[in-house]
């Protein structure tokens, strides 16, 4: 008896080869051997919790030099979980090897708003940077420049989301202060400032505000744009577009001269950028999304590119970039359209996809030579520094965010799947199935679920390649990455779902989510287990609390008791929860204070309930050390094998674990 196999080979016409029975029954046999049943959960990975953290950064903001004789360098910011979580500034000038700038003893990361974000800016080979420790601002003028400091000593400020201006030599940027501080004034004062690098005098541009982002000044040195926004709004609620013009050194604001042009009255305006010839862009969501628009000097707005997608994302930090202006004034904008990356040209409007091979872009950065940088990511690839060359859409990688020898037939590829909720509303979510290619599970059996709620809650989930969903996939375990109702990515009107809601909307969306899975047969409904850090944290909590549908759940940096929250948290989000969830009166100065798990472990041991608790002294919001993360991922593994009844391949965590 033969078999014929048909073999078909790309660029040639189809080949036939005939084989005998017995050759191809001894290559099933032999793969059937080589893949070793195992109950889903048990399964031996090569994805370890130190693979996961080692030898692994987090790409922070990206920008280009817009100097005319320094076309070709670009700049980026690395946290490196490996030194503490310190933050790096890197550059790359054209294909020459990529250079660490920040020196060892400094930490360029900002703390205003304390989620920070935009701590440097660079121009004409010069790194300006907020240092950690001290929230100074400093100057470094190469690699192997003494870094000199320009803002002053001991005074409690601290900046972000700065530039510094060709024409007047000064550096415009957001001030937060802290000095005022005392018995009476519980939160520091924000405003807009410029600062003389060389005596280091500031003053302030614009003040009154509880909150400001981006200062940007015109080309021509004559005009200033920022966003500004009032308690209780989040800047992706209802925020604020004002310019005004400045005197002729760039040291002050004309009197009267200050006029509100965009926002205001719940629509969201952010990222206002200046073209060449002085006009303003700013983005805007009065049309749903988040659209990219031109003010015109006659006073009209025009939407550049309506589409029902998302161009930006929520302001939590400082420093993102989702479209970038040709300086040389040829009017191309490089810009973000939903998951895509392409090139608007604003005199003839067309635009133009650039097919990278990557899912997720952001820190958007035209240079003056043509180039586009930015961070990129995909289901199969780390985020990347990636350069597109200009007239040939080459795609170049500068930097990965990780490499791994491990291949590819370990990583589980996501399905974006989209499911009815509450409300007869729908959620979304990233639905990863088990994969290794070591093992199978007995055919009799599904596996277990693990739910995964992001933060913010008004945050998105991605599907760039990540490690710490593989580290359970790569197991045996499905996880489901949610996109409850509130989350960014969506428009406007499913962001506001949430509105007097958290703990509700998100809570429901989770739990339909599950329950649809084992619905469908992908998971064991009687093995669903849920995590989340930080407001992910609280869903996780609720969902524990308040519904029967998880059996175990991991809180990291979570959220236990809302009034407590609205008592301790820091000014950027003590009025949050008056949107989320209903008016409060609270102020502080911390994220979710760590009392807030030891609160939910107590009452939780005196239940007599399976429960373990970890404090990582050191860390602030998250997790930034290598070995924290190491701890918390195996810890979290371990917990759920021992409450599901399996026995972990690889475990080597004996963490305690109360009540068992």
């Amino acid at each position: 008896m033969h078999v014929t196999v048909r073999v078909v080979v790309s660029g040639t016409k189809s080949v036939f080869r005939v084989l005998s029975e017995r050759s191809v029954l001894s290559h099933i046999v032999n793969r059937k051997m080589s893949v070793k049943i195992s109950p889903y959960g048990s399964w031996a990975s090569p994805i370890s919790s130190k693979l996961v953290s080692e030898s692994s950064v987090g790409f922070q903001e990206l920008h280009v030099d817009n100097h005319p004789n320094n076309t070709d360098t670009v700049y980026w910011s690395e946290l490196r979980f490996d030194e503490g979580g310190r933050c790096v500034v890197c550059s790359q000038k054209g294909k020459e090897k990529f250079v660490s700038l920040t020196p060892k003893d400094f930490n360029s990361r900002t703390r205003v708003h304390e989620y920070g974000g935009g701590a440097f800016f660079v121009y004409n080979n010069s790194v300006y940077f907020s240092n950690f420790k001290d929230q100074r601002m400093y100057l470094q003028k190469s690699q192997d420049s003494d870094v000199v400091p320009i803002s002053p000593k001991d005074s409690q400020w601290r900046y972000a989301d700065g530039q510094l201006h060709h024409k007047t030599g000064k550096v415009y940027c957001v001030r937060e202060d802290h000095s005022v501080i005392s018995e009476t004034v519980k939160q520091p004062t924000n405003t807009v400032v410029v600062i003389d690098p060389t005596s280091q005098n500031q003053n302030i541009l614009a003040s009154g505000c509880d909150f400001y982002s981006s200062p940007r000044v015109s080309p021509d040195g004559k005009k200033i744009a920022w966003v500004q926004w009032n308690h209780p709004n989040m800047p992706w609620d209802d925020t604020e577009l004002w310019i005004a013009d400045l005197n002729e050194a760039g040291t002050g604001v004309v009197e009267g001269s200050q006029k509100k042009v965009a926002g205001g009255e719940n629509i969201s305006v952010m990222h206002p950028s200046w073209t060449a010839d002085n006009q303003l862009l700013y983005v805007s969501d009065k049309t749903n999304w988040w659209n990219l628009y031109h003010m015109t000097p006659n006073g009209d707005h025009v939407n550049l590119l309506p589409r029902d997608c998302e161009i930006g994302s929520p302001h939590w930090m400082f420093g993102t970039a989702p479209y970038s202006i040709d300086r040389s004034g040829s009017g191309k904008i490089a810009m973000v359209v939903g998951k895509e990356l392409g090139v608007l040209d604003m005199n003839t409007k067309q635009y133009r996809k650039i097919d990278t091979g990557f899912t997720v872009h952001n820190y958007i950065n035209l240079s003056p030579n043509g180039d586009i940088y930015c961070c990129a990511g995909s289901p199969t690839r780390f985020s990347c520094i990636i350069r597109i060359e200009s007239g040939t859409d080459k795609v170049t990688i500068l930097r990965e965010s990780k490499s791994t020898t491990v291949g590819s037939d370990y990583f589980s590829i996501p399905e974006e799947i989209t499911w009815d909720t509450t409300d007869g509303d729908v959620s979304h979510g990233y639905f990863y199935p088990p994969k290794n290619k070591d093992y199978q599970a007995p055919s009799d059996t599904l596996p277990p679920l693990l739910v995964k709620a992001h933060g913010g809650p008004t945050g998105q989930a991605s599907d760039v390649l990540n490690l710490k969903i593989q580290y359970f996939t790569s197991r045996g375990f499905a996880v489901l990455d949610v996109n409850y109702r509130g989350s960014t990515g969506y428009g406007r009107i499913y962001r506001n779902k949430l509105r007097k809601r958290w703990g509700i909307c998100d809570v429901e969306d989770c739990c339909s989510g599950a329950k649809y899975l084992s619905k469908a047969q992908k998971v064991d409904g009687d093995k669903l287990c849920i995590d989340g850090g930080s407001a992910g944290g609280y869903t996780t909590l609720a969902c524990l609390t308040f519904k029967n549908d998880f059996k175990a759940g991991a809180s990291h940096y979570g959220v236990a008791d809302l009034e407590a929250l609205a008592a301790d948290t820091h000014k950027f989000e003590s009025r949050y929860l008056d949107t989320i969830i209903g008016p409060y009166s609270g102020d502080g100065i911390q994220i979710v204070p760590p009392n807030q798990a030891q609160m939910m472990y107590d009452a939780v041991n005196a239940k007599k309930l399976p429960t373990m608790y970890i404090l990582f002294k050191g860390e602030q919001h998250g997790f930034r050390k290598s070995e924290n993360i190491q701890t918390a991922l195996d810890g979290e593994f371990y917990f759920f094998s021992k409450v599901f009844g399996f026995e972990a391949a690889d475990s080597h965590c004996q963490l305690p674990i109360s009540n068992l």
